[in-house]
């Protein structure tokens, strides 16, 4: 056979279909990675902002009402004595498990209360990496170790990673994360992981995983170590403020008729005759603080609900003191550093440190949050961070960062720890073998327990509790008309968000109070109305959604040209002293730890700058909440107290409220104080101290007399 014909039929037979296929694969994955997206907050708002009316006015929205916490607790104590008039469903516990299934039941149309002793997010949900994720880990894992259950709960989580960043598009954010590669071997391994998680979240709309040359790469992440760099994969996940999501869980609950009750502590467990329970017998915890005798009182409920994350074992044991253990805690340290040691859009991940663990380099609220460790720990109220868990972040961050940038120790804004609470298997005791799956387990007097999860899952958790509570106690679910979260000074909606609920469970597509006057360009509303700078606009739609406009409205006004509002209570952070009151009288907010920690994030962005704001925010809050000096006291005293588990540097442990008024904290024994160079010699100084030991020559002098004539000489 002529050359030419066998060469023709490689071609046809070989070349053109193998061409064919990868030109069809080639477009296939441009046509996947360009498809249509829908971004958070992109979409018009179900509720558009305000106009000027006709004659020139200009009226912000009106929004329901939430009743306030001493309303919550008045409506507790009417069933405390009544058999007859009872709570459908009773959550102990305001963390995220707990507000996501009271907002579960409460849309259903089922009569709910929930009671938490301290206040809403105060554990470990406000704790997290503030990721909302699969769980690329946990894919490997149920890829290699051929682990199903490891499967489900990556589908589960992406799927319910959707509903969260559409329920909360003020709260969530798309955030690419980059895996570095040091090894042109890893860039396959992590292309085929990213590609296949990408695959799983095929139905959200999220972007596509891509790669980056070193040069990109090194352009994208400049603070990356360039000599280990070949290259890095980028895939996206969720981001989002944990406690402040959290917080609206409650409030959300609270407008569709829950009752909200913080500070409220279960001090017993009330069953019948046969054993069966009944209720709770509760003490209000805030009058403590006044130096008052706590009211107890009973509350009753066809079903109680145990929602206390790592402390569940304590409360079923007081059901039966022969409960097995059922919850292992795994604590989680994390460290805030300044913003300047990642980009502003962009997270790195270590998949695989030394040791096994994973740990996550991201950007948050101007600042960067490293973590998480993962180890076993004792169960306690707001664990410390040791410093084995610290040093250990910092070595696993310096591994990646260029060498020319130094990270000191002293550059660590805040740090603290988080306690996971995981189903505990006996048969395999390390915390790196238990899933962040969840288990519901119902005793024999009737105490539901809801244990395991994460952050991510928290719905389908809340969704599949509820569903166990209904089916065992033969609840009846009711229609729920959606005119309680209207804002009443605004049209009416044709939405389907707006329609009646039919009693099912909806709350993949119930928004939460904030979310439905959303959108991108809201924050240039609130400036043109209201005059605030523009990174506080931002933070408060990005932090309060439509509520925003209630927030701005409680600013005080400047009487300065600009900003027109808002008094920052720290100078370099967007916190203003509307949140402070809006927190009082919308959020529930009863001690200042609630505001700068959870309300506003201050104390986890920089301990310090929240200890500088105290007192700014214990007077606002008296004003709003009638505080008298001894309560201001208490106040203060309490506050600093909790910044020691937030890494308040030691020297301010003993700090007094006249001292930070006053500016004069002595913190020269601190690390914060030898960081910078103020506190050394002036640069020219030196220059000179060294240029009148290296004098040899008569050009040295001629340099020497000419530094003097233009005046940085001695």
């Amino acid at each position: 056979m002529p050359a030419f014909q066998r060469a023709s039929g490689i071609f046809r037979r070989y070349i053109l279909p193998g061409s064919f296929a990868v030109g069809t694969i080639y477009l296939g994955s441009v046509a996947w990675h360009y498809r249509p997206r829908d971004i958070p907050g992109s979409e018009p708002p179900v509720i558009p902002p305000p106009k000027f009316g006709a004659d020139g006015t200009f009226k912000i929205p009106k929004f329901p009402k939430i009743k306030s916490r001493l309303e919550q607790v008045q409506d507790l104590k009417k069933h405390s004595a009544s058999t007859d008039d009872l709570y459908d469903i009773l959550v102990i516990g305001g963390g995220a498990t707990g507000t996501g299934v009271a907002l579960d039941a409460a849309s259903r149309g089922l009569r709910v209360a929930l009671v938490e002793r301290d206040d809403f997010s105060s554990g470990t949900s406000s704790k997290s990496t503030k990721l909302v994720h699969g769980g690329v880990r946990y894919l490997e894992q149920a890829f290699w170790n051929r682990d199903y259950a490891q499967f489900q709960l990556v589908m589960e989580a992406l799927r319910e990673r959707t509903y969260f960043l559409r329920t909360a598009p003020h709260l969530t954010n798309w955030l690419p994360i980059m895996i570095p590669l040091d090894k042109w071997w890893k860039a396959p391994y992590y292309w085929c992981g990213t590609k296949a998680y990408d695959f799983l979240a095929r139905g959200e709309g999220i972007e596509s995983s891509y790669f980056l040359s070193r040069s990109k790469a090194l352009e994208n992440f400049p603070q990356l170590k360039r000599d280990s760099v070949i290259g890095a994969l980028v895939y996206y996940d969720g981001a989002h403020n944990d406690s402040r999501m959290n917080v609206s869980l409650a409030v959300t609950a609270a407008l569709y008729g829950a009752t909200m009750a913080n500070y409220v502590e279960v001090t017993d467990l009330v069953k019948d005759e046969q054993g069966a329970m009944r209720g709770v017998k509760v003490r209000d915890r805030v009058p403590l603080r006044d130096g008052k005798k706590p009211p107890e009182f009973d509350v009753r409920a066809k079903c109680v609900i145990n929602c206390t994350g790592p402390f569940a074992d304590e409360l079923r044991k007081k059901d039966n003191p022969n409960a097995k253990r059922l919850v292992g805690a795994a604590s989680g340290v994390h460290i805030i550093l300044p913003g300047y040691y990642s980009p502003s859009d962009m997270g790195l991940i270590d998949p695989k440190t030394p040791d096994g663990r994973v740990c996550f380099f991201l950007p948050w609220q101007g600042n960067t949050v490293v973590g998480t460790t993962d180890r076993d720990d004792e169960v306690v109220r707001d664990p410390i961070p040791a410093d084995q868990d610290i040093d250990w972040i910092l070595k696993t961050v310096r591994k990646h960062i260029a060498p020319d940038i130094e990270l000191r120790r002293g550059d660590i804004l805040s740090a603290w720890c988080g306690l996971r609470p995981l189903v505990y298997n006996p048969n395999k005791p390390g915390t790196s073998d238990l899933l962040r799956t969840h288990f519901i387990e119902t005793s024999d007097s009737g105490l539901v327990s809801l244990v395991g999860g994460k952050w991510t899952t928290y719905r389908q958790m809340a969704e599949d509790c509820v569903d166990t509570a209904i089916h065992h106690f033969g609840l009846e679910t009711r229609r729920v008309d959606a005119d309680g979260i209207r804002v009443s000074s605004l049209p009416s909606v044709d939405s389907e968000e707006m329609k009646p609920l039919d009693g099912s469970c909806q709350t993949h597509m119930v928004r939460l109070v904030g979310a439905h006057g959303f959108s991108q360009n809201l924050f240039i509303n609130i400036i043109q109305h209201f005059g605030l700078e523009t990174d506080v606009a931002k933070h408060l739609t990005e932090s309060y959604g439509d509520r925003a406009w209630a927030v701005a409205a409680l600013c005080k006004p400047t009487q300065a040209r600009f900003p027109a509002r808002g008094e920052r209570l720290a100078p370099l952070y967007p916190f203003v002293d509307g949140e402070v009151r809006y927190s009082c009288r919308h959020e529930m907010a009863q001690t200042a730890v609630d505001v700068v920690a959870r309300r506003t994030r201050l104390a986890f962005l920089n301990s310090s700058a929240a200890l500088e704001s105290l007192p700014r925010v214990i007077d606002l809050m008296a004003e709003e909440l009638g505080w008298d000096s001894k309560r201001k006291d208490v106040e203060w005293k309490e506050t600093v107290k909790y910044l020691e588990s937030m890494g308040l540097p030691k020297p301010y442990l003993s700090a007094t409220r006249k001292q930070v008024e006053q500016g004069k904290l002595d913190f020269k024994d601190s690390l914060e104080y030898k960081l910078y160079s103020r506190h050394d010699k002036p640069l020219e100084e030196e220059y000179v101290n060294v240029m009148m030991e290296n004098i040899h020559t008569t050009k040295d002098i001629y340099k020497l007399q000419l530094w003097d004539e233009i005046g940085y000489g001695s």
